[in-house]
Formats: C-alpha cells, sequence, structure tokens
C-alpha cells in the first residue's frame, strides 16, 4: 500500500523518467506514462514515419510519429500550465474548477495526447486512403476513430487498472472521447483545442519538428511567445470558453499560421513527395489485395479491417513500415512498389499556380484531356492530407474592464491576405515523361 500511495504521490507532484528530445529539450514522464509507452501498441510508432516517404527528397526525414507523439504530450502540457498559471481566477470562478479538477483534467491531457496518433496505418497519411467506410457515419473511417478503438478494446485495462489512476478514476471513454469528441468531454471540451484546434500541440509539434528533421527553417516560430500569450476566455457569442491568444502574441500567431503555409508549399505538397504518395498508395492496395486473395476473400477494393473488433484492431496493427518495407525489398508490392524501390515516380508535367483560375482550371483538364495514353495523374492540394486552408485564431481584446474575441484576420492584414492553396498538378509516368511534355507545350500555346 505504501508503495502505491507513493505512485500517486510522485503523479500528482512531479515526473520521475526523462526522454531526451532533439527538439523539445527533456521530455519528462510520470510511472503511468511511461508503462504506457511500453505497451506494444505505442511501440509500433516507432515504426511509423511521420513523413511518409519525405526523405526522398529530404533526407533527413525519417523521424517516426513515436517522437512526435511525446512532443505533443510535452507541448500541450506546457499549454495547460501556462493558461493555468496566467487564468487560474478565470479557471476557479467561471468554469468552477478547483485543484483536483485542474490536476485531473491535466492528466487526462497528457494520456490522450499519448494516444491521439496510435491509429496511423503504415506511412501514416499515405496509408489514409485505404481505411474502410464507417457504415454508420457515411464515410471512410479516420486514423483518430482507430486510435480512439485502440483505447478502448486495447488499452483500456492499462489506463483504467493503472495503479497511480487511483487517484483520478481516469476512464479509457474519456481518453477515447478526447482524441474524437464525444458525450464524457463536457467542459473539458475547453482542453481537447489544444489537442485538436486552432492553436494545437500537434502542429505546435510537427512544425518544429519537421523543419529540424528535414533541415529547413520554413517552419521556425517562437514557441516560448505562443506559450506565454495563451489564454482561456469566455467567448459570450458562442456561450463557451475557449483558447485563444492575447493581443501581444498577434505576432507569434502570424508566424505560426506563416510556417504552416510555407512548410505545406515547400514540404507537404512538394511536387516529388506527392508523387510518393501516390505509390505508396497503390503499394499498399496491391499488398491488401494479395493478402485478401490468399486468405481466400475476393474483394475488388481492398481495404485496411476497420477498427470494430478487437481482431480487426490487431490485424490493422500489424501493418505498419517495417513489414511494408520488407514487401518492397522482397518485390512483393508490384509495379509501384518497383518505382519506390528504384525511384522511377511519375514526374510532373504541368501545375496551376496556388489559386488557378477559371482559364488554368480548364488548361488542366485540356492537359489531362491531351495526355489520356499516358495513365495521367492527377493531384489537387485539397486532397492532400497536409492541407493549407484559410484559417483564423482567436484574439483577446480587452477594453474598459471587458474582455471579448475577435479574429486574429481583423487585426492582421497579413492574415487576411493569406489564401486556400488550391494548386493542381498532373504528372506522368517517367517513361512518358519526354513524349507528353511537348504535348503539354502545345495544349499551353492552345
Amino acid at each position: 500500500m505504501k508503495q502505491r500511495k507513493a505512485c500517486i504521490n510522485a503523479l500528482i507532484m512531479e515526473p520521475k523518467f526523462e526522454i531526451r528530445d532533439p527538439v523539445h529539450g527533456f521530455v519528462m514522464l510520470n510511472e503511468w506514462e511511461r508503462d504506457l509507452i511500453r505497451h506494444n501498441v505505442f511501440q509500433r510508432l516507432r515504426r511509423i514515419r511521420q513523413l511518409a516517404w519525405t526523405d526522398m527528397i529530404y533526407p533527413g526525414g525519417m523521424h517516426t510519429r513515436f517522437e512526435h507523439t511525446l512532443g505533443v504530450m510535452h507541448v500541450a502540457s506546457l499549454m495547460f500550465q501556462n493558461i493555468r498559471t496566467r487564468r487560474q481566477e478565470f479557471l476557479t470562478n467561471v468554469l468552477g474548477y478547483d485543484e483536483t479538477g485542474l490536476g485531473r483534467d491535466h492528466q487526462l491531457l497528457r494520456l490522450a495526447c499519448l494516444c491521439h496518433d496510435l491509429g496511423h496505418s503504415p506511412f501514416s497519411h499515405a496509408g489514409e486512403d485505404l481505411l474502410p467506410n464507417a457504415p454508420d457515419l457515411k464515410r471512410p473511417y479516420k486514423h483518430e476513430e482507430y486510435s480512439a478503438a485502440v483505447v478502448r478494446l486495447l488499452l483500456r485495462d492499462a489506463i483504467e487498472g493503472h495503479p497511480c489512476n487511483e487517484n483520478f478514476a481516469i476512464r479509457a471513454d474519456e481518453v477515447a472521447d478526447f482524441i474524437i469528441g464525444g458525450p464524457t468531454l463536457k467542459r473539458r471540451l475547453l482542453w481537447k483545442s489544444l489537442l485538436t484546434g486552432q492553436i494545437d500541440a500537434d502542429r505546435a509539434d510537427y512544425l518544429l519538428r519537421d523543419s529540424y528533421h528535414i533541415g529547413v527553417a520554413y517552419g521556425h516560430y517562437d514557441l516560448n511567445r505562443l506559450l506565454n500569450t495563451l489564454t482561456v476566455v469566455l467567448n459570450r457569442d458562442a456561450g463557451s470558453a475557449v483558447v485563444a491568444v492575447e493581443r501581444g502574441g498577434i505576432h507569434v500567431a502570424e508566424a505560426l499560421i506563416m510556417a504552416r503555409y510555407m512548410m505545406f508549399t515547400q514540404v507537404y505538397f512538394h511536387k516529388t513527395r506527392r508523387a510518393y504518395d501516390y505509390h505508396i498508395t497503390e503499394a499498399l492496395k496491391f499488398l491488401l489485395e494479395t493478402e485478401s486473395k490468399r486468405e481466400g476473400q475476393m474483394i475488388a477494393d481492398a481495404h485496411f479491417p476497420p477498427p470494430t473488433t478487437v481482431e480487426h484492431l490487431n490485424a490493422y496493427l500489424s501493418w505498419d513500415d517495417w513489414r511494408v518495407l520488407g514487401c518492397l525489398h522482397r518485390d512483393e508490392a508490384g509495379e509501384h512498389g518497383a518505382i519506390i524501390k528504384n525511384r522511377e515516380h511519375h514526374r510532373m508535367v504541368f501545375e496551376t499556380s496556388e489559386n488557378p483560375n477559371e482559364h488554368e482550371q480548364k488548361q488542366t483538364q485540356a492537359v489531362l484531356k491531351g495526355l489520356s495514353e499516358f495513365a495521367p495523374l492527377y493531384d489537387a492540394a485539397t486532397t492532400s492530407w497536409y492541407k493549407f486552408e484559410q484559417q483564423d485564431i482567436p484574439l483577446v481584446i480587452r477594453s474598459g474592464g471587458e474582455e471579448r474575441v475577435e479574429n486574429l484576420s481583423s487585426h492582421s492584414s497579413l492574415v487576411r491576405g493569406l489564401k486556400s492553396v488550391n494548386q493542381l498538378r498532373v504528372y506522368v509516368p517517367l517513361k512518358s515523361r519526354d513524349e507528353a511534355k511537348p504535348i503539354v507545350s502545345q495544349i499551353l500555346k492552345g
């Protein structure tokens, strides 16, 4: 009993373990979090690359979801602590928090951050096109729904049965709802925005981390300044509390948005990187179809198993980058597997501006028609998993002793001037490039 009590006290006071991180220095863990990380479903994240085949262009981009997830937990925790320090009176008097409630929500946030990416398919977003349809939702499943299912079906005991949970009574369903939204959130919906929101720890970490590993400066911004200007405020129009930025944080909020824009245009939507997204999706599709035939199933359009049972989840989680790389090495991934192995990706022969006008859109259709004999690949920025869409950030304005929430764009000409990226591209197989280019030139002249 003394040992269990000591565990609980250590959890409340301060973490006991540390992991050295190249972006944030030391990431601190308590015993509960360390044991969760040791679980095989979490260790699988070591075998899921953060940026798929980005290393084909930026060789340093070999980092994994494992380290990103630790970084998200670390940043979200810093955000929570800074808000708590700055707005203790608001949290207590307006939202009704006491110290116990804040401590519990802080721990819940940390657990959800650790678990939020557990459901990623091989090569992260590149495999997301092969997730099956969710009948009740009338759309394909998302990786977050796989993460939530992993928490509910595979990690329930690791969460609810851990000795350190006696002081919190956190349920696996609460962690799952934190990831995808759900009925148990209630006022915790405020803290969910630190994981998935307009100013969240997910993008705050991946911008810095991706920039670090691939060797570019596009994703840099002042994280410390962002932390010091975060706050919570009552949005009277929405009737709820929201995470926002103080007026003194306008420029760091602008920098965060600009970092996303630059990383999207220069990295995530890089022409060659997008070609490899296509090739790995097709290679995965070939592997899934091959497996279904081996098991005696005749599936015309193969997908990963749905996140509906323990058996299906374990089958899904058995797929990781290592397994796919083995298939690529053994030449078992079909035509597109060979393309990846030999770096013979499709080449871009046409692209529009970032915001194509009607003329450019017509040109795109003409190019696709003119290259039909080459089986051209059409790609649009709006279909990329890393989208850059017009966005805004809540800003707190104080005057006359009152607080109100306004959009950053109403105070920033830079943000107002940014538009969603809707660029269009056309690719052809490498062997057809030289033949296709003159055809494209002729179409554009006409």
